[in-house]
């Protein structure tokens, strides 16, 4: 069978992250993790008193820092090793103490927000000039304070943390039942050699030039999925009543609000969003008819997305090579983001390939403390090199802000969170674009940059899109029935791609294996990421450093100003529809491009 995936017991180290930094053993973990046990008793301790004093408040904020850094380092390093093996037991045992802590923990500091709303602004004022060093906490006391009509009482607020634990249920039974219990029968290709079908290789699978092996890998993959589906509708029905919950309990008009206010995004910006990519669906519907003709083929089906439209040039990218390549691409942000990508490279904080039971997909941990971590599927390929571009530029993104600003406003919010990572891949696109004058290696990369276009915007806003109609029926008080989704999914599929796309019947199944539908109204900013993403790349080739310096500036940011404030420092001005629709021109230009390359 090609491609035998090894046990994480099998994996060389060499590849694997290192987490030691955050804990040298499990016994040290679970040393920790008793530890922590003291400090909800600390905590309720201020309760009644934050505002007596500048000096208590200043007190339990500094308290809730250090709470802060010790619970992340404790999730970070659960997170990892369950995510190394999604079937190990003991390690999802882990997670789930460490849950438990960080929602009983937050359980005794939720009487906070209620008596910092109580504080009058003159008092508070009085407070910043009698301890100036309350001035580091401004912006978090603001961010509290902005949302008061949303606080509750310190015993609803107390009872709605309580509750975190369970909310969280949806996420983690599809998480386990995707990753651990799901599995797939191989599946052959047109020579009848076997490959291994996997939630993390069927995308690889799909991009084969040999369309038999595409079409079975498609086939048997949601064949497998739909044996499911009322299980799958059934996690996200749960989902989304929990969102409906918090929502209603905060009083919220919808569950979309909610999510956005938490990050200061307006709702705007994802209607609009949706709006822009519909009035620019003539782009796609041209890129579709194009893939159609160059793969010569009567129909195209969503099985032909994936594969590469350019004949015979695509080509194996090792590990190694990917490394260097990106190093080389990213010489233009500058020496100081060089040195600590090569360290990232050099001193373990990527575990790289797959293995049985792994989580698939990629991401970075967000913790940076002592650095961040990333998890790869690494396969040798273009799509894999700029994954690892993408997976850098959170992990440095998250560098930088931990590095340049307080706990309190270094955990930088989603909005912005895509933004470094597709900036890394636009830069590493248009210099592979440059090194090449070959018209057949420039077509490949061009459709690729147009599937990354595609992917991230297009794909994106049409999950967004069909978030949103889940909450709409959701909040109607209708049940997400595995029928009704595939109906409505399969409506959209058809809607983005055009009528030189044949919707399979089967791609209405989808929706159930996309984990993002159960972060959170997630997906969109993916697509306005990729956006404001393209605009930076674009300044930083044109002004050079005076853009990098303020590219820097916005990744040393954090979360010290609202993200469309963050954006604007580097150039960009989200609250406008301008950026989106200038990506979406490039997309035509692209477009327009290849057609050309590929008449030749």
């Amino acid at each position: 069978m090609a491609g035998n995936i090894c046990r994480r017991e099998q994996a060389d180290p060499a590849y694997t992250w290192d987490l030691s930094g955050l804990f040298e053993s499990d016994e040290s973990w679970l040393k920790e993790y008793e530890a922590l046990k003291a400090l909800p008793g600390e905590l309720a301790a201020c309760q009644g008193h934050l505002g007596d004093s500048a000096e208590e408040l200043l007190g339990f904020l500094r308290l809730e820092d250090q709470v802060s850094l010790r619970l992340e380092a404790l999730m970070s390093y659960a997170n990892c090793k369950a995510d190394e093996d999604t079937g190990n037991g003991f390690y999802q045992d882990l997670r789930g103490k460490a849950m438990a802590r960080c929602v009983e923990l937050s359980s005794a500091s939720a009487f906070a927000a209620s008596e910092i709303l109580a504080l009058e602004e003159d008092r508070l004022n009085l407070f910043y000039i009698a301890q100036p060093e309350l001035e580091t906490y401004r912006r978090r006391l603001y961010q509290i304070r902005r949302r008061a009509a949303h606080i509750l009482s310190p015993a609803e607020e107390k009872l709605l943390a309580a509750a975190g634990e369970m909310a969280d249920g949806p996420d983690n039974i599809g998480s386990t039942f995707r990753n651990a219990d799901l599995k797939f029968p191989p599946v052959s290709d047109t020579a009848g050699e076997m490959h291994p079908l996997t939630t993390g290789s069927l995308v690889p699978l799909l991009e084969s030039g040999d369309r038999g092996l595409r079409k079975n890998a498609f086939d048997a993959y949601f064949h497998k999925l739909s044996k499911y589906k009322n299980t799958i509708a059934a996690t996200l029905d749960a989902q989304f009543k929990q969102l409906r919950f918090f929502a209603g309990a905060r009083k919220y008009e919808s569950t979309l609000e909610a999510s956005l206010d938490r990050t200061e995004v307006p709702v705007e910006v994802y209607t609009r969003l949706i709006e822009a990519v519909h009035g620019n669906l003539d782009k796609m519907y041209r890129y579709v008819s194009l893939r159609k003709k160059l793969l010569g083929v009567e129909e195209l089906h969503m099985y032909d997305v994936y594969t590469p439209i350019v004949a015979d040039a695509a080509v194996e990218i090792s590990y190694e090579e990917a490394k260097n390549t990106v190093l080389e691409a990213l010489q233009v942000l500058g020496e100081d983001y060089l040195a600590t990508l090569r360290e990232g490279f050099t001193q373990r904080w990527i575990d790289v390939y797959e293995n049985e039971g792994k989580r698939s997909g990629a991401y970075c941990s967000g913790s940076a403390r002592p650095h961040p971590y990333v998890l790869l599927n690494h396969k040798d390929n273009l799509n894999s090199m700029l994954t690892l571009a993408h997976e850098m530029g959170h992990a440095l993104h998250s560098y930088y802000s931990c590095k340049n600003q307080p706990v309190c406003t270094s955990d930088y919010v989603i909005f912005v969170a895509e933004v470094a990572s597709t900036c890394n891949e636009v830069l590493l696109l248009r210099h592979l674009l440059e090194k090449t004058e070959d018209p057949k290696q420039r077509a490949y990369l061009i459709n690729h940059f147009l599937d990354e276009f595609k992917g991230s915007v297009y794909r994106q806003t049409m999950f967004a899109e069909f978030e949103l109609a889940m909450a709409q029926m959701s909040e109607s008080g209708e049940t997400l029935t595995a029928e009704a989704l595939c109906e409505k999914y399969r409506a959209l599929n058809a809607l983005y791609f055009g009528p030189d796309m044949v919707s399979d019947e089967a791609i209405g199944l989808e929706w159930a294996r996309v984990p993002h539908f159960f972060y959170n109204y997630y997906v969109f900013q993916y697509a306005t990421g990729f956006a404001a993403a393209v605009a930076i790349a674009n300044r930083i080739r044109k002004e050079g450093e005076t853009a990098v310096a303020d590219y820097k500036r916005f990744l040393s940011g954090g979360c010290s100003a609202d993200p469309i404030s963050l954006l604007k420092i580097a150039g960009v001005d989200m609250g406008s529809p301008e950026p989106v629709n200038s990506a979406l021109s490039l997309f035509g230009e692209l477009v327009e491009e290849l057609e050309r390359l590929t008449a030749q």
